[in-house]
């Protein structure tokens, strides 16, 4: 449930505004709970590290 962004797989970068974006398919009201309840961290965080597993197996 914590992380940061910037190693979230849902961070994605726009060409055209030249930003990143999360790109997690939420509603209105799901941004709402999310934004208005006590998360220190994203309950939508998922690990972007791809490279993770092979790092454990060395």
């Amino acid at each position: 449930m914590a992380g940061s962004c910037d190693t979230c797989a849902y961070l994605e970068y726009d060409e055209d505004d030249e930003a990143y974006y999360c790109s997690v398919d939420m509603d209105e009201d799901d941004y709402g709970r999310m934004c208005s309840s006590g998360y220190k961290g994203c309950p939508y965080y998922v690990d972007g590290d791809e490279y993770r597993v092979v790092r454990h197996q060395i």
